[in-house]
């Protein structure tokens, strides 16, 4: 007596959804790198790193459609399918962070501790030239109210120290963050405040920000106002804030240590 051999069903999409994951690892990885290079050109690495993430949400819908077909007829494919998954996940994790936060927060790529006379960035040619030839426009009053309802909690930092102290606590803090300084002029001459010019990296893509810094003399001290302002985008997820709040913690704390 012959037996029938019943084959079990196997669903092309697990092994569909490991392919496309390990390619957006790949491709993402490749991206990030181009990206993190000064030498490279940065818009087609962006690109690429958009192509590898759109790639990696492919391999996540596949697996989706794998554990349907699993669940269902019972078809094999089950480890495939949650390979894919684990590795399409280990690649959005990141940006899916940053776009519940940004649902949260305004689309702003400018911010300073001064709303109402933020910070001037400078006009001399090295600024200009470690900019990329880029002048930051003044935040526009709604979006200096969109900051306001925000970002409380940016403000100025007031020290009980003199303003050419106060000038080299924040070069300090400025270059325990690796920030590139551009230029840094003490207090004095024609308007009496001292300025630092910098630019910054984000720590993921590496990619520049322009920062200015006042250092303004006072009766009972200094007051240092910053102003961070993203090149790339029309939206930050909160970058410029943190680094502002980062930086002025660090001046903060150089203070208490010199007392």
């Amino acid at each position: 007596m012959r037996r029938l051999l019943i084959e079990e069903p196997v669903t092309r999409a697990g092994p569909l959804a490991r392919r496309l994951a390990l390619f957006s690892v790949i491709a993402t990885g490749i991206a990030l790198v181009l990206v993190r290079d000064p030498r490279s050109d940065t818009d087609a690495a962006l690109v690429a790193l958009v192509a590898g993430l759109g790639v990696a949400l492919l391999a996540a819908a596949a697996s989706i459609f794998a554990f349907v077909r699993v669940w269902r007829e019972g078809a094999r494919g089950l480890g495939a399918a949650l390979a894919g998954l684990i590795l399409a996940l280990a690649v959005l994790g990141y940006p899916a962070f940053l776009g519940l936060r940004g649902l949260r927060l305004p689309a702003l790529s400018d911010i300073t501790t001064d709303i109402d006379n933020p910070p001037a960035f400078s006009r001399s040619r090295a600024a200009f030239a470690a900019r990329g030839g880029r002048y930051p426009a003044d935040p526009s009053p709604a979006a200096r109210e969109s900051q306001r309802g925000a970002y409380p909690q940016i403000a100025p930092l007031t020290l009980d120290i003199g303003a050419d102290e106060a000038f080299e606590l924040a070069r300090q803090a400025a270059l325990k963050r690796h920030w590139q300084i551009v230029e840094a002029i003490r207090p004095g001459g024609r308007t009496g405040n001292g300025r630092i010019e910098a630019v910054a990296r984000g720590l993921i893509l590496n990619l520049p920000d322009d920062v200015t810094v006042r250092i303004r003399p006072r009766a009972d001290g200094a007051r240092i106002d910053v102003r961070s302002a993203s090149r790339v985008g029309g939206r930050d997820f909160g970058s410029n804030a943190d680094r502002i709040r980062a930086y002025l913690d660090d001046v903060a704390n150089l203070a208490l240590a010199v007392k």
